[in-house]
């Protein structure tokens, strides 16, 4: 199980959202410990490990994709999906130093943080990848990937951002992999 520090305990306290709000804020979603662990290793697997800004902007597709009758409901279904997401996003050791990072940008997700340019976006490729499908609407670029909406194909095709320089890759893992849900 990744071992995420602190809690959401707080989170069932949290006062409704005003007009005065943050408008990238959604209001603080209360999951199961493996549900934070599924949404923690996507954002982590899945954004190269980048900074806050590519940890969240992963987040904010999963919740987005949460949020759509399309996907299976469930943060672990969301991000278990074949095809959906890198393969062993759910089994693979993470890095025991990286855990902080990760543990904090997740309950920034569920809290209700989402990335301003990803919008609606339930999409993205790693950037630098080009694809030929008129369909594609790109939003932004961040923790080295390229994150799109699908729009009819009628309408205009946006050009991917520039992308912006990618980590390191890491090679290996110390913490383990999520256990299964009950």
């Amino acid at each position: 199980m990744l071992a995420f520090a602190g809690g959401l305990g707080a989170c069932n306290t949290a006062s409704p959202l005003t007009t005065g709000s943050i408008p990238d804020r959604k209001p603080t979603l209360v999951v199961s410990d493996a549900e934070r662990d599924c949404l923690g290793r996507a954002m982590y697997f899945e954004s190269n490990r980048s900074d806050e800004g590519g940890l969240i902007a992963v987040g904010t597709v999963v919740m987005n994709r949460l949020e759509a009758a399309i996907f299976p409901g469930g943060i672990c279904a969301v991000v278990g999906q074949p095809g959906q997401f890198a393969p062993g996003v759910l089994t693979k050791p993470m890095q025991e130093r990286d855990l902080q990072k990760v543990a904090e940008a997740a309950d920034a997700v569920l809290a209700g943080e989402r990335h301003p340019k990803v919008g609606k976006a339930m999409y993205f490729h790693t950037a630098g990848h080009h694809f030929p499908y008129k369909n594609m609407h790109y939003v932004a670029v961040a923790g080295g990937n390229a994150f799109y909406e699908k729009r009819d194909t009628r309408a205009a095709k946006k050009e991917m951002p520039a992308s912006p320089a990618l980590p390191p890759a890491v090679s290996s893992y110390a913490a383990g992999p999520v256990p299964p849900a009950q």
